[in-house]
């Protein structure tokens, strides 16, 4: 018997195909003010299009991409390079490019996933995205500094250690390994400011641009406990984000006196099963005050007890 194999097309999604993708973000670069004056033997979209295929492809370090530029021919089919920069070359590049510039493709990019259906699966609860954001160092070093850096000096030997830092920011589902990243806002000293630029400030101005790019996209935002206090929940409410906030009891102590205090009174609501040999305990209470000193800010507070294992604390706020 002869087996006959049938021919069959696969389907490309016209406006989510890896071809489609990669073109929106090269005429995404295309559109960028190369900041060079003369000499300029290596094109800007070349050198920035190298960096993405560089991520893209996951190579380790920049010595690793370094290999790939005589043998993989990938780099002039795939992402369409012309003249691949080398690791010093493209450090050079890129470095005097304003991260600004790259924003408005990340929006591209989302818009297209947007008209491509390909967030409908990403939907978490009541029409809402989770949106995942926390801040995260890229750069550090003791001799390498550029006027952007912020500073550390260490109080013992008087040792300067200089770093960069963003914050990052993604879609995320539990149900799928596949997140769709935003913008990321750098964590650098703003024109005008001597003092080091923080976590803080870098989230308000992620959201006044989240909420520019897109005013009706509805978003649970969810932060470690760094976040859990009145002005950057002022912030979230400020542009209509719902959000699940971490919380630590030894920073906390007011709202987690105020729990237990509730729970002695039978105010907290109690819930506990068993599977197989784990027993799970959760609790939780509506409109508990954050702090003492912000007793107007009220959150609903829920933990999870597993019993032999760590206590995880969250914070909700949903306004449905």
């Amino acid at each position: 018997m002869v087996a006959r194999m049938s021919k069959t097309k696969v389907k490309l999604r016209k406006y989510l195909n890896a071809d489609a993708l990669f073109s929106l973000v090269r005429s995404g670069f295309e559109k960028i003010k190369d900041h060079r004056s003369n000499n300029i033997k290596i094109p800007l979209t070349d050198a920035l299009m190298s960096a993405f295929a560089m991520f893209s492809l996951k190579d380790p370090s920049l010595l690793a991409f370094e290999e790939r530029r005589s043998g993989d021919a990938n780099l002039e089919t795939v992402y369409k390079v012309n003249t691949i920069p080398c690791d010093t070359q493209m450090r050079t590049i890129l470095d005097g490019v304003d991260p600004g510039d790259i924003e408005p493709i990340f929006s591209d990019v989302f818009r297209q996933l947007q008209r491509g259906k390909a967030l409908e699966k990403m939907v978490f609860m009541n029409g809402c995205y989770l949106l995942s954001i926390d801040g995260t160092g890229y750069f550090s070093s003791n001799a390498v500094h550029c006027n952007s850096c912020s500073m550390k000096t260490n109080s013992k030997t008087g040792e300067i250690t200089y770093y960069h830092q963003m914050l990052g920011a993604a879609i995320v589902h539990p149900d799928y390994k596949e997140v769709i990243p935003l913008a990321p806002e750098p964590i650098i000293k703003q024109d005008g400011e001597t003092k080091n630029d923080c976590e803080r400030n870098a989230s308000k101005r992620f959201f006044e641009k989240l909420r520019n790019d897109h005013p009706h996209l509805r978003l649970i935002v969810v932060e470690d406990a760094l976040s859990s206090n009145a002005p950057h929940i002022h912030e979230l409410e400020k542009h209509q984000l719902h959000y699940i906030l971490g919380v630590k009891e030894g920073d906390h102590a007011f709202l987690f006196d105020y729990v237990e205090s509730a729970a002695k009174e039978g105010l907290t609501t109690e819930i506990e099963y068993k599977e197989e040999d784990t027993v799970y305990k959760f609790r939780f209470i509506n409109q508990a005050p954050l702090n003492a000193s912000n007793s107007d800010v009220l959150v609903n507070f829920w933990d999870q007890f597993l019993l032999g294992h760590s206590i995880i604390f969250y914070t909700i706020r949903n306004k449905y």
